[in-house]
């Protein structure tokens, strides 16, 4: 047999996009898209009810054209009249649909005001001034086109998750009291919590949804609208970010909501898992024949397929649907288990608040204890420590454990990893500390070779205890350095070093593919914040995020641990 329901419905859509291009009655338009969705939301494939002899008719959407034109995919895997539609319309067209805000009518208007026929022609266009004067293309239409054709398609740039995350945030906030809403959230990769998202997905369930996409097109810091509908819009924000919402019925907002989490190797993981056993799913719910089984949660969905709820961080496709349908499931770390931040920066070095104002804010979070780690010597732009100041500090930490209730400060330093692969203080000083944090802070054009001797020649020192911001990575600004991350894994395995995960948004370092292997070779992991301020100490939440991702658990990261638990463990190289 032909095609499936998938290539069915991606047919019908592009016949309904062509149409459009040629200015069609919009019903007949409207046609193709329903019977597009119809197909799409069904359980069975439509190769196997015409196998039975099914009256496809008998479907919701489904005339006798329509019949006839699913039958002949099925039967020949192509469509005439889809052929026919394609040499009619000029390619260069239907690719214009591809440009951020041209759907088919705006494309349909420049073919038909302009002569336009492909991105070429629109350049010209734009280059003379034309585009200016067809109504419809406003100053913000032509720069966002402009820049699009100026990258030779759509803008792929990323955002750093507390970037993105709190505008999708502030959308939602918005939005939530639209009439008509019930319920409403943040889908996508911002959901899965990577570190790098580049769109912003919501999801609503509405019992009425022209006010919330009113309010969603017409938010202020809007650039451009690509487009609205009832059902789904998109705009694109003054700072480039591009944010979808769609909005559902209450049935299918579950399915929905899992569906545009993604990740898509998950989903598709997923659907193949369904079909071995007889049911279908997709964004529209989980079906046996035509039965919707699975609608009202998205743990209902896991559980339909004989598993437990997976968490959006583990939507990778990475063993996490071996694992749930094995009962392996890891039990991921949550901020509420953190005791302590094990990297902290305080004005002695290049932070902004004194050590009491670090500590009394750690109290604050609840915390058990907090590590001063504040630079050495050698990084002189962050007004590293010499050891006369080092003393000073550990004098001053002393002091302030004798007075101060509720909350122990740990005596660390971030130390430098020098050329030589030495550390940037003698072990006379460091031995006075309860632990270190150790650091390549230059010389990050080493080969891999190279870097990687450098940090393994460091690490023979027996008081390295944890091996801070590992790759040295800043998203969007600097890449990771070269380095053989599984031999550093297998040494810290070896020599009972600890590897951080710097919970820094722009850091985030380890990724969480790291997190994976670490924890897969028994290296413990210690989630810090690197903070700098008092305020910094909330950042843990995105380490967190990072950690989950990488399957990390409660007894994989140290600072779960009670003081004097911690304390024993990171003196034990001692």
């Amino acid at each position: 047999m032909g095609a499936t329901n998938q290539e069915i419905a991606n047919a019908f859509n592009e016949i309904a996009e062509l149409l459009d291009i040629e200015g069609a009655n919009p019903f007949r338009v409207r046609a193709y898209r329903n019977a597009a969705r119809t197909i799409l939301s069904y359980p069975s494939e439509m190769s196997t009810l015409l196998l039975e002899g099914f009256d496809l008719t008998t479907l919701k959407t489904i005339g006798k054209d329509l019949s006839a034109k699913i039958t002949e995919m099925v039967e020949t895997g192509e469509l005439q009249f889809l052929r026919e539609l394609r040499e009619k319309v000029s390619p260069g067209l239907e690719d214009l649909l591809r440009l951020p805000g041209l759907g088919p009518k705006r494309v349909h208007t420049l073919h038909e005001v302009l002569g336009i026929n492909s991105a070429a022609d629109l350049k010209t266009a734009l280059e003379t001034g034309k585009l200016e004067e067809v109504s419809g293309f406003g100053p913000a239409m032509i720069a966002s086109l402009r820049t699009a054709l100026g990258k030779k398609g759509l803008d792929t740039r990323r955002y750093r998750l507390d970037q993105i995350g709190p505008v999708a945030e502030r959308i939602v906030s918005l939005l939530n009291s639209s009439q008509g809403v019930i319920r409403i959230e943040i889908a996508g990769s911002i959901r899965r919590r990577r570190e790098d998202p580049k769109d912003i997905d919501i999801v609503a369930s509405c019992t009425d949804s022209r006010e919330i996409m009113e309010r969603f097109t017409t938010m202020e810091d809007i650039q451009s609208v690509v487009m609205s509908g009832p059902t789904r819009s998109s705009v694109i924000l003054r700072s480039g970010i591009h944010v979808d919402l769609r909005a559902v019925t209450e049935e299918e907002f579950a399915t929905t909501l899992h569906h545009f989490t993604g990740s898509k190797a998950h989903n598709i993981e997923l659907r193949t898992l369904a079909s071995r056993a007889g049911l279908k799913i997709n964004e529209y719910g989980v079906f046996r024949g035509d039965t919707r089984i699975a609608y009202e949660s998205e743990a209902a969905i896991y559980q339909t397929l004989g598993m437990p709820y997976i968490v959006p961080e583990l939507r990778e496709n990475r063993g996490e649907i071996e694992a749930a349908l094995a009962g392996r499931l890891p039990r991921l770390i949550e901020v509420s288990q953190i005791r302590g931040d094990l990297h902290a920066h305080t004005t002695y070095s290049d932070g902004i608040n004194t050590i009491e104002e670090m500590a009394l804010a750690a109290r604050e979070r609840g915390y058990e204890y907090l590590a001063i780690t504040d630079h050495t010597h050698h990084l002189k732009i962050a007004h590293g420590l010499d050891e006369a100041r080092i003393l000073e500090q550990i004098e001053t930490i002393d002091r302030l454990n004798g007075s101060l209730e509720g909350i122990t400060l740990l005596k660390s330093a971030e130390v430098d990893i020098l050329d030589d692969g030495t550390l940037d203080l003698p072990d006379s000083v460091l031995e006075k500390l309860d632990f270190t944090v150790c650091a390549v802070h230059y010389r990050f054009n080493l080969s891999a070779k190279e870097q990687t001797a450098r940090i393994l020649k460091a690490m023979e020192n027996p008081y390295f205890t944890i091996f801070a911001h590992p790759t040295g990575r800043l998203l969007g600004l600097r890449d990771p350095y070269l380095l053989d991350m599984e031999t550093i894994i297998r040494t810290c395995a070896e020599r009972h070093i600890i590897l951080e995960l710097n919970s820094q948004p722009d850091r985030l370092d380890i990724h969480d593919l790291h997190c994976r292997m670490a924890k897969d070779a028994g290296v413990k992991i210690a989630i810090s914040t690197d903070a700098h301020s008092v305020r910094d100490l909330d950042l843990i939440r995105y380490g967190i995020s990072q950690g989950r991702r990488g399957w990390l658990e409660t007894d994989d990261v140290i600072n779960t641990r009670r003081l004097d638990d911690i304390v024993s463990l990171l003196r034990q190289r001692h």
